[in-house]
């Protein structure tokens, strides 16, 4: 199982010191052991930390590629970076398999709106922001997300250890955005083939979020995964845009915002080739295709519906507040067709069903459905659905993946059958996530349900360090 290791339900901004203090009064042990221990892996875990300048210029040819199948088809589109400033610019506009557009979200067409390759992209008044002193370089940061899992700063997981960094390193944090954000504006054309379905595609797309920053050659050689092809995942993007936005608001950090807006726009028009139907709403494409990857997902999915909903308010608000307007009311537009898509297909009563397909597993309670309501309430965003539902879910997960595995104190099981039995689909079904029980526990502060968040959090403790877990 993947290992998470941020005690994210100390991490919202405003929240923290009441949240810490709440903890101390549960249990002196608990708050202790569970902050040191979750919080330690950021500078002992599997960490580098180079005094290097940020994103360079420089152009990697690839020539000496790690296997032979990586030595095909040669193609790489890289962006360029304002060593001074930062700014990403992306040099070649490719198109066709990655389903962007120049001027935004399919169907919408502005003459006003200029290439995304031109920096005049922005209106004028943000230029003059793009400015960044020296004490912003505070070098380049990697990190693993388990001693046994050897790839550099995994995204997808990324999502839920990222508040740490936001709250005690915050330049760290927004200078990983940027790796991430330079990323998006690249393509990688070698092929590369996936174990999972045994096919070869292109080790990244222009437009989509990489798994991962690398292993043999970080920064330059980045998906190191190759289970499947993460170019198809439908989480990776919307999870940057919310990390992003969150960062963004935090931080109110301007010039940031200005350097990433560009593949902030890049990753939500990338999406669009996944919905389907037009509704506006993204659909899994029936295989493992998001952080869960031995989980299949048919049609729309709780999860990566969820955050995609979250994207696209935050999106929406990123861009009303680069002067970005033609964005911000696309992103709305489209946020209110896919929101009652969402309900419509989901929704059953008491929470949303796990996917919109017809397997045995369609109707699971996943711990994990709120991610997107979770970052929209961290971000100070409006909710994503009215209070009745997402505390009907909440308290779902909680009387059924918390309370029905051993009294509540493991911890959020990732699956549960609405008749109280564990889903067990596949592994990652029957597990339960360390980083993802921290997030549900959070959601349920931020919905006011703190006496349901710290047994669920607790679960973890009491598992993973105390005397009577499992060390």
């Amino acid at each position: 199982m993947r290992t998470l290791f941020v005690i994210s339900v100390l991490m919202t901004k405003n929240e923290s010191w009441r949240v810490v203090d709440l903890f101390a009064k549960m249990d002196t042990n608990l708050y202790k052991f569970t902050l040191f221990n979750e919080l330690y892996f950021l500078v002992a875990g599997g960490t580098v930390w180079i005094d290097s300048s940020l994103p360079s210029t420089n152009v990697t040819s690839y020539q000496d590629s790690p296997t032979k199948e990586e030595s095909i088809d040669v193609k790489v589109t890289q962006a360029e970076v304002n060593s001074r400033h930062n700014t990403v610019l992306e040099l070649n506009s490719t198109s066709g398999s990655n389903g962007s557009t120049d001027v935004g979200l399919k169907d919408i067409h502005d003459s006003s709106i200029q290439n995304k390759g031109d920096s005049n992209h922005f209106p004028d008044q943000l230029k003059l922001l793009d400015q960044q002193d020296d004490s912003d370089d505070v070098g380049r940061f990697l990190y693993l997300e388990g001693v046994e899992y050897i790839m550099w700063c995994t995204y997808d997981v990324h999502f839920y250890a990222s508040f740490a960094l936001l709250e005690l390193f915050p330049k760290i944090e927004l200078n990983i955005q940027r790796d991430f954000a330079k990323a998006v504006l690249s393509e990688d054309g070698r092929k590369v083939k996936f174990l999972a379905e045994g096919n070869y595609g292109i080790r990244k797309a222009r437009g989509a979020v990489p798994h991962d920053l690398g292993t043999h050659d970080p920064w330059n050689e980045m998906n190191a995964y190759n289970i499947h092809d993460t170019s198809k995942w439908k989480d990776l993007n919307p999870k940057f845009v919310l990390q992003v936005y969150r960062d963004f608001a935090a931080t109110g950090d301007m010039a940031f915002g200005v350097d990433v807006w560009p593949a902030v726009r890049a990753a939500m028009e990338y999406m669009e080739q996944f919905d389907r139907d037009d509704d506006s709403l993204i659909e899994n494409d029936g295989f493992p295709d998001q952080t869960y990857d031995a989980w299949t997902v048919h049609g729309v999915s709780a999860y990566c519906g969820c955050l995609w909903l979250a994207a696209l308010q935050a999106a929406a608000a990123m861009a009303q507040q680069l002067g970005d307007k033609f964005f911000a009311e696309t992103c709305k537009t489209k946020f209110f067709s896919a929101k009652s898509a969402f309900e419509e297909k989901l929704w059953n009563g008491s929470y949303f069903n796990y996917d919109s397909g017809s397997s045995s597993n369609s109707k699971s309670i996943q711990a994990d459905q709120l991610a997107g309501q979770w970052y929209t309430a961290s971000s100070g965003l409006a909710p994503l659905f009215d209070e009745f539902k997402i505390k009907s879910s909440l308290q779902k997960i909680y009387d059924f993946n918390v309370m029905k595995v051993k009294g509540g104190r493991m911890g959020a099981v990732n699956g549960m059958h609405p008749d109280g039995k564990v889903d067990e689909t596949c592994m990652q079904s029957r597990e339960i996530w360390t980083g993802v029980t921290y997030a549900v526990a959070a959601n349920m502060i931020l919905a006011g349900m703190e006496e349901e968040a710290f047994t669920t959090a607790e679960g973890i403790f009491l598992a993973g360090w105390s005397e009577d877990g499992y060390g």
